[in-house]
């Protein structure tokens, strides 16, 4: 990478993307229908791209969008159209075309992928070997132990001081979270913490309606999916305090959902202090909530709406909308946008300073935490301790 240039010369790769669109969003909001022809695409390819990441690397001025790959041809039109002066690549493609001929290419530097779960890691490390930067959707695997694989591979095998692997967590960028942080600092020991995220995934969303997450090959289904953003969320807001273990329950309410869709956990964190984390796709429940108790007062936040109310005082309610740092080419940052971290990981490129808060190690503590409440549902409850923190 040439720290001096203005923009990196960056390249979208999706294959259907793996995140689930701000999934807390989407989830609280009714679930349309799709169109039929929709409906019929065995992949939905790239919705998460054409929907988020493009409009984000439009927007920034030290990205510049240079190609677009994807499995089919069909799925990178669907994604380039009305883009001019974009090349495209797919896997139908002539041989000068395909996603390794794109990553030859002297004139790209970066890459972000948002790939179906199982295949991602191998895609990474194939961009990395090749000298592109990497943006990659969550979760970092499927498992703890693919992750940890991944990370030690680039470690081992990629000069990291040159090549960036960060994994794209927008929980981690809300202004309003960052906000809510600082107030539980402010407020001393963190003695409890509450999540609540309830709606019902419904046949025909677009984020339902991809073969790969209807016949789900790794764990968790939806709770992978979209668990470890609420994760990364609370997280964030617990301000350093560290998970120590969990003990959960989990179930499947909606049989097209597999394999469960339900979680509801008790965490206890590195202070001794617990607290609850309820997440179900397939609930008649509704709403979320993120909610930390200190000895001095307490936080919430909802979207971008803080609550926060210190012992003995009163309560305050605050806006705290997304922004971005740096000229916009058009500043628009919608409510869950990914637009704040993907102008974050830009300047981190074009500065050669690695942003911590996309580290892959954070996006391991959160796989790590979700993969737990698994573990301790299928063994009744049983407690499970962490390793991976940080």
């Amino acid at each position: 990478m040439q720290h001096e240039r203005h923009s990196a010369a960056a390249a979208l790769s999706c294959i259907g993307s793996s995140s689930l669109s701000p999934l807390a969003k989407e989830a609280q909001a009714e679930t349309s229908n799709v169109d039929r022809e929709e409906q019929n695409e065995p992949h939905s390819d790239g919705i998460f791209v054409k929907e988020e990441h493009l409009p984000a690397v439009q927007q920034c001025p030290d990205l510049e969008l240079k190609a677009i790959y994807s499995r089919s041809l069909k799925s990178a039109e669907s994604v380039s159209s009305n883009l001019p002066n974009i090349s495209l690549h797919s896997d139908d493609s002539s041989d000068n075309q395909t996603y390794d001929a794109l990553l030859s290419r002297d004139d790209i530097h970066a890459l972000i992928i948002a790939l179906p779960i199982l295949v991602q890691p191998d895609f990474i490390k194939k961009a990395l070997k090749a000298g592109k930067h990497v943006l990659a959707e969550k979760p970092l695997a499927k498992d703890v132990e693919t992750g940890k694989e991944l990370i030690d591979w680039y470690h081992k095998e990629i000069d990291t001081k040159k090549l960036n692997f960060s994994i794209a967590e927008q929980f981690r960028y809300y202004a309003a979270y960052a906000h809510s942080a600082r107030k539980v600092r402010s407020f001393g020991k963190v003695i409890g913490m509450r999540v609540r995220m309830h709606a019902c995934i419904k046949p025909g969303a677009k984020y339902y309606e991809t073969e790969w997450r209807k016949k789900p090959g790794y764990q968790g289904g939806f709770l992978l999916d979209g668990g470890v953003h609420f994760i990364a969320g609370i997280r964030h807001l617990l301000a350093g305090e560290k998970v120590r273990r969990v003990s959960a329950y989990t179930t499947q309410l909606k049989e097209y959902l597999p394999p469960v869709d339900t979680v509801d956990a008790t965490w206890q964190l590195e202070n001794g202090s617990t607290g609850t984390f309820s997440v179900s796709f397939g609930t008649t429940f509704s709403g979320a909530e993120w909610s930390v108790a200190c000895e001095g007062g307490t936080v919430s936040v909802n979207r971008t709406k803080v609550t926060s109310k210190p012992s003995g005082g009163e309560e305050t309610v605050e806006d705290v909308p997304d922004e971005v740092g740096g000229e916009a080419k058009e500043a628009h940052v919608p409510v869950g946008s990914v637009v704040p971290e993907v102008f974050a990981w830009a300047k981190s490129l074009k500065d050669g300073k690695w942003d911590a808060r996309q580290s892959a190690e954070e996006g391991l503590a959160d796989l790590e935490i979700l993969e737990a409440m698994l573990r301790s549902g299928e063994k009744n409850g049983e407690s499970v301790e962490l390793k991976y923190q940080v």
